[in-house]
């Protein structure tokens, strides 16, 4: 299996977008809403329809970012938010943006990618974060059968992330959405110098 553009176009022209829960994710909701610094830059990458981005902007960040490898993700958002300024979509692959951010969050992306490509994941996170920048959002802390999603472990992120970030919060996540209850992590890692 190729995970790549046409494959998860094609999820969004099937309608098979089990990962999509119709509304901003609510640990994601409860970090936002802590933070004063509406300037902060944000990047949202593998944003699908864009509901955290859509809250974020709705709530005052005004420099938020959205990426998508699939041109429908990025369209259903675009119509369904059109105020969201073009210069923040991005319509690529990760791995080939460039640019800086203050936070990146991480909402159902890492699960999306071959686990073969998590290290490069971690190295390209500290790559698109400023110095001090973090990396906040939500792990699957289970298994899957067959994926996407891939699953996995506390012990095995931590190798991943550790020579590349700081870990100001990794736990279980208390405000998991029902159906994801208790196989969530959430995590507030700080990028560390290169």
């Amino acid at each position: 299996m190729e995970l790549n553009e046409h494959f998860w176009e094609q999820k969004y022209q099937e309608r098979k977008t089990g990962w999509d829960i119709g509304r901003a994710s609510t640990p994601i909701v409860a970090y936002l809403e802590q933070l004063e610094n509406k300037d902060l830059s944000i990047l949202i990458p593998g944003c699908g329809n864009g509901y955290e981005a859509e809250w974020a902007h709705k709530n005052g960040f005004k420099n938020v970012h959205v990426l998508d490898f699939a041109s429908s993700a990025i369209a259903n958002f675009k119509k369904r938010y059109p105020h969201f300024e073009a210069s923040c979509l991005h319509q690529e692959d990760f791995f080939n943006h460039e640019g800086k951010y203050d936070i990146i969050i991480e909402q159902t992306f890492f699960c999306s990618l071959d686990p073969s490509m998590r290290k490069q994941y971690a190295e390209k996170m500290q790559q698109l974060l400023n110095p001090n920048g973090r990396l906040v959002g939500l792990l699957f802390n289970t298994d899957f059968e067959d994926g996407p999603p891939f699953g996995g472990d506390k012990d095995e992120y931590k190798k991943y992330f550790s020579p590349y970030f700081f870990f100001k919060y990794f736990e279980n996540c208390y405000n998991s959405i029902k159906p994801r209850a208790g196989t969530e992590l959430f995590m507030v890692l700080k990028r560390k110098a290169t």
